[in-house]
Parts: structure tokens; sequence; C-alpha cells
């Protein structure tokens, strides 16, 4: 694992190196390396390679329209170069972007002077490169160390089981005495419990003590509210009445007619009705 580590960090400036190239990209440089009608010489190879990068196999498919539309959207472009998987280029791949590697315009010094866009893509192209070859590398390396690791954790697992029939007994033993711990805590919170529900018991005894006075009181509101349900009748009638035909009169008026008239008329139709009720208290509270 440590030579396999060894190699992977002989990676890292390459990966490093291609993520700046991309970092460097900005979607001004890129609208302006699609906007040529034709690319300064060599360009044209560096999208090529790029295209190879992203799959494009047929040489035939690889033209500058289609590297134009490769690289539209911007932003889009941009993104999908950030998130290439440099692990996975394949050996047709390798082959057929060595062939413009091999080219001597084909570096960032000399694209930079034809375009930043396409010295950048460059950059990027050659560093993704360079990562895949160490990482290739690497991986059988990798591999190896992980069979190895696979094979000692297979190992330590045998000494394991070796060690746990040994510690059968103790294991017995530590089990029985969990268990009777488990027991004792049971039987105290059983205990715990029941001196809770006494506790509550006890309480609910003396609510129910304190509320046996007002048993008497309840008793009393429910018999007044049956007969206030029976006497809402009479006694709405006469506030209804009172509000309709005679609230703007003065109390002089008032009074007779309501008492004198109306009363025993509700009387004589057995309509039932508090006796000596009052249209205003009907109406209103003492407090209003």
């Amino acid at each position: 694992m440590d030579a396999a580590n060894v190699e992977l960090e002989a990676a890292i400036p390459a990966m490093e190196a291609a993520r700046e190239a991309v970092d460097c990209l900005d979607v001004k440089a890129i609208q302006e390396f699609k906007g040529y009608a034709n690319p300064p010489g060599g360009t044209d190879d560096v999208a090529s390679a790029v295209q190879i990068l992203f799959g494009v196999k047929e040489e035939r498919k690889r033209t500058w329209p289609s590297q134009q539309k490769m690289m539209n959207p911007p932003p889009q472009f941009i993104q999908t170069l950030k998130d290439y998987n440099k692990e996975e280029i394949k050996d047709w791949q390798k082959v057929e972007v060595g062939k413009l590697l091999a080219k001597d315009y084909f570096n960032y010094k000399t694209m930079l002077g034809k375009s930043s866009a396409a010295a950048n893509l460059a950059n990027w192209v050659i560093n993704v490169v360079r990562y895949n070859a160490i990482y290739v590398n690497v991986k059988p390396l990798q591999e190896e160390a992980e069979r190895a690791e696979k094979e000692a954790n297979e190992k330590n697992e045998e000494l394991r089981i070796v060690k746990e029939r040994g510690g059968e007994i103790v294991a017995k033993v530590n089990e029985l005495k969990a268990q009777l711990d488990e027991a004792v805590a049971k039987k105290e919170a059983v205990e715990a419990k029941a001196a809770k529900l006494q506790t509550a018991l006890d309480l609910a005894n003396r609510l129910v003590n304190g509320l046996a006075d007002e048993n008497v009181r309840w008793k009393s509101n429910v018999e007044t509210s049956k007969h206030d349900k029976l006497t809402m009748i009479g006694n709405a009638l006469i506030a209804a009445a009172f509000v309709s035909y005679i609230g703007p009169f003065s109390s002089n008026f008032r009074t007779p007619l309501w008492k004198e008239q109306w009363t025993p008329d509700i009387i004589e139709l057995k309509i039932p009705f508090t006796e000596g009720v009052d249209p205003l208290d009907v109406l209103s509270s003492p407090s209003e």
C-alpha cells in the first residue's frame, strides 16, 4: 500500500494542473474560441483531443462545427471538463490523443499565442493523460494491497474465532451476570413504578375528597340549568317583545305593559317563564 501511495502522490501534480487549467477557463474565452469561423492553426487539434477524451471515436466526426457544438453552452462545457473521469480513459483514446500530443505545437505556450481557451484546453488534455498514465500503474498496486489487506483480515477473523471459543465460559458467566443485573433492575423498576402509582392514588383520593363539597353545588347547578331550559322560552318572548315594541318608551309606560298585560297572557297560555322576570335582566347582565 505504501508503494501505491507513493505512486499516487506522483499523480497529484498532474491532477492539480488539470484542475487549474479548467479553473483558468472562463465563459468569455470559450465563447471567443468557439466563435471563430476558422480556428487558428493547431487549435482545432486541441479541440479534437478533447472530443476524443469525450468519446468521439470516428475521425470524420471531429470537425470544427462539431467542436463548436461541443463547447456550447460554455458553462456546461466547463463543468463537463471538471467532472471528467480521469481514471477511465480507454486504450484507443490514449492512442488517438497520443498522436496529437506528439505534435510540437501541442503545448500551452504555443497555443497561448493563438487562443487562451485553446492553451488551457491543451494543458487540461496533457495533464489528464499524464494523470491517467500514473493511475494505470498505481491501480495494480492498490489491488494487490487490497488483496493483502483482505487476507490479513481473514486471518485476524480466524484468530478472533479461536479466542472467542476459548472465552466461551467467561462469556457465559458474564451473560448470567448480565441477566441477574437485568432482573434486579426490573425489580427495582417495578417497585419504583408501584411507589409512583401509590403516590398518584393518594393524590387522587385527596382530590376526590376535596371535591366532595362541590357535589352539592354541581347538583344545584344542574337543576337550575334544567329549569332555565324551560323558562328560557317565556323569558326570551318577553325580552323580544320588549325590544321590538316598547324599548324606546319610558319605564312608566313600559313597566305596566309587560307586567300587567304580557305576563298574564303568558301565564294564560301556559308558556314557561321565570316568575318576576325583568326583560332588562334577560337582555343584559348586572355589570352591563
